[in-house]
Order: C-alpha cells, then sequence, then structure tokens
C-alpha cells in the first residue's frame, strides 16, 4: 500500500509539474470549468503584448493590488477574509490572481465539500506557477482563461463579446467595466452595470492611474 501510494505521489507530482513547464510556453487548450460549461466555449487566445495595459492594470485594482510583490498569497488579505467570514460578513475572498490563475487553468471551482479539496491543491498549484512561471506569464494566463461572460473565456472574447473591439484598445472605463465583472460574469453586467457593478467600475477606473504611477503593474511591464 505505502508503495502504491509513494507511486502515486511520485507521478502526480511529475506530470503536474511537466505541464506547468509546458504552460509556461503553451496555452492551455482547454480547461475543467470550460469543459463543464453547458453553455459552450467561446475563446481566443491572445499575448499579453496585444492586451491594453488598462486591463491589466483594471485586473491588478480590482483583485490584487499586491500581484507583483507577494509570492503566490496575499496573507493579509486572507487574515482578513477569515475576520470577516467568522463575523459572518459576506466578502470577496482573500485569493490573489496567481491562486486563481491557479485554479482557473488546473483545478475546477466546485461547491462542497470538493472546494475544500480544491483550496488544498490551490496551494500546490499557486507555489509551481509561481515558481516555474513569471509574473507577467501569469497575468497572461489569468486574462486569456478568466471566464468573462456566459460561455466566454479570456479578456479578448469578452472585449468582443461586450464592445465589439480587440482587447488591445480597450478605454479605461471598458477594462474596468470588465475587471468589476470578473468575479460574477454570470451575474453582473459589463454592457449595463448598474448598483454595485457600476460603483464598483468607476472605483477601479479611478484607481488604475495610481496603478501606473506606483509601478503597482512593474513586474509585468519590466
Amino acid at each position: 500500500m505505502l508503495r502504491i501510494i509513494a507511486k502515486a505521489i511520485f507521478w502526480f507530482v511529475a506530470i503536474t509539474v511537466g505541464l506547468t513547464v509546458v504552460f509556461r510556453f503553451v496555452p492551455p487548450p482547454v480547461t475543467v470549468t470550460m469543459l463543464v460549461d453547458a453553455n459552450g466555449i467561446t475563446k481566443d487566445w491572445t499575448p499579453l503584448s496585444r492586451i491594453d495595459r488598462n486591463m491589466v492594470d483594471a485586473a491588478i485594482a480590482a483583485e490584487d493590488a499586491k500581484f507583483c510583490l507577494h509570492n503566490g498569497f496575499d496573507t493579509a488579505a486572507i487574515e482578513q477574509a477569515m475576520e470577516r467570514n467568522m463575523r459572518g460578513s459576506r466578502i470577496r475572498g482573500g485569493s490573489t490572481i496567481s491562486q486563481q490563475t491557479a485554479k482557473n487553468v488546473f483545478l475546477w471551482q466546485g461547491e462542497g465539500w470538493t472546494r475544500y479539496l480544491r483550496k488544498g491543491l490551490e496551494v500546490y498549484f499557486t507555489f509551481l506557477i509561481e515558481t516555474v512561471w513569471s509574473k507577467r506569464r501569469i497575468m497572461e494566463m489569468y486574462l486569456n482563461v478568466a471566464e468573462t461572460g456566459i460561455g466566454t473565456y479570456g479578456v479578448e472574447a469578452g472585449a468582443q463579446r461586450y464592445f465589439g473591439k480587440s482587447a488591445a484598445i480597450l478605454s479605461p472605463a471598458q477594462a474596468a467595466r470588465m475587471a468589476a465583472a470578473l468575479p460574477s460574469p454570470k451575474k453582473r453586467s459589463v454592457t449595463n452595470p448598474r448598483g454595485f457593478t457600476r460603483r464598483y467600475g468607476n472605483a477601479i477606473t479611478a484607481r488604475l492611474g495610481t496603478v501606473r504611477r506606483a509601478g503597482l503593474d512593474a513586474c509585468v511591464y519590466k
């Protein structure tokens, strides 16, 4: 039994490390989330060089202001999320862009007990991509595999769907609206945002200048 377990661990590590190395250079053809999406898959892999900087900065402003500073985990954000959970408050969670990328590329969304299993594996894969990939590659992967609408994946497909234009020429407001909808793209409207989504999009737009001036995107554009 111990030999079987040891072999299973060996092959799991070998395969996952191998995939991580391959995906450093090659886009993943599909993800688990895409495969189980009953709405189909619309995607268009786009190099980061052809994604407007406004979109990168909007993602950082909305999801992970410390993206260039941490090694995959924002301990302060995790502690705050845990404290708010204990108080019963609604939260966005403490996941970084690196954690979300690890989940989106290698794992599943999931609810119930499978969510706890996924969270454990998410730590492992986050460590892997932070070790093997550059921050620029992590951001490129994130912006290409994140769900941006019903059956829509990546910011290029999202930009075409919502604005009829390439992600290479997004305005600050358009990028901010897409970033505001990223956590719940099936529920939050990009083309006609209201309430919280509209206010959040405006807040992200206002933060874009700060992201650039403070060099919070420096690891992507160094």
